[in-house]
């Protein structure tokens, strides 16, 4: 946010390569409450890290989008060519137009300085290290606190919405792996989107249903309908990458998430939470 720090951190360090995460983020609930702080914060972070990278004569900047700054009224599943074709969900347009001029900023670089700058479009992303607040945390760690809170207290294990909204999950080990790939061999400032199969796409239930049984939670499941649900679904299509990557194997969502547990489990005290 700081755009001193950030001049600093890039004379110290002068990097050659930069994948560019540092953001605002938050679910839902977060994301309605916060509207002005979280496009202004992102707008900040990005041209910040952005300008210091053309300053630098940084080789290659690959910076994260999300899937969640799509048009709301749109047809399904998603892909990079319609990132603006429509406003965005109304519950996160504060994020989403910061994120969407990443896209609008790396062919103005790349067409005005020649800049190698990209961006891949993941997913919900889940895994180990994430943030696991239940009031500001992404839905799978969210959900992981809260049936790990559940259990301690003996209580039922309590979704907020309906559990019916679809959404594909990738795993944090794969996009890592994906995000170092598109920094080594994708070279184009179009965006690519990171992402499991279409047919991977499950609703929050089983999502919630997962996650009790990676906890080993056997108490009662329920669902706060008085909860907003946010967006139906937002299916994106991975046929670009597919394109590159045909065979890439990503992680199952059973095998994720009890991963994910087992990370929470063992670092709980520490977590950010």
């Amino acid at each position: 946010r700081d755009r001193k720090e950030t001049d600093a951190i890039f004379e110290k360090h002068k990097p050659t390569h930069v994948i560019h995460l540092a953001a605002k983020v938050g679910g839902l609930f977060a994301n309605m409450k916060q509207k002005v702080e979280f496009y202004r914060e992102n707008t900040l972070i990005n041209d910040n890290i952005m300008e210091n990278c053309r300053i630098h004569k940084v080789t290659k900047l690959v910076s994260m989008l999300s899937t969640c700054i799509f048009p709301d009224k749109t047809k399904y599943p998603i892909d990079e060519t319609m990132l603006h074709d429509g406003p965005p969900h109304p519950s996160n347009e504060g994020y989403a137009y910061a994120k969407r001029l990443i896209d609008t900023m790396n062919r103005a670089y790349a067409e005005e300085y020649g800049c190698n700058f990209t961006s891949i479009i993941p997913t919900n992303i889940y895994g180990p290290h994430d943030n696991f607040s239940i009031q500001n945390g992404h839905v799978i760690p969210g959900l992981i606190h809260k049936c790990y809170k559940a259990k301690q207290d003996n209580t039922p294990f309590t979704i907020w919405g309906s559990g019916t909204p679809l959404r594909q999950f990738i795993y944090s080990g794969d996009l890592a792996e994906l995000t170092v790939w598109v920094m080594r061999e994708y070279h184009s400032p179009d965006p690519i989107t990171l992402s499991v199969d279409e047919d991977a796409e499950v609703p929050i239930k089983d999502v919630a249903h997962a996650v009790a049984k990676a906890m080993k939670f056997e108490g009662e499941i329920k669902f706060d309908t008085d909860k907003a649900d946010g967006q139906f679904k937002k299916t994106a299509c991975n046929k670009k990458l597919r394109g590159y990557r045909a065979d890439y194997k990503f992680t199952s969502m059973e095998e994720g998430v009890q991963k994910a547990v087992d990370w929470f489990l063992e670092n709980y005290d520490t977590c950010r939470k």
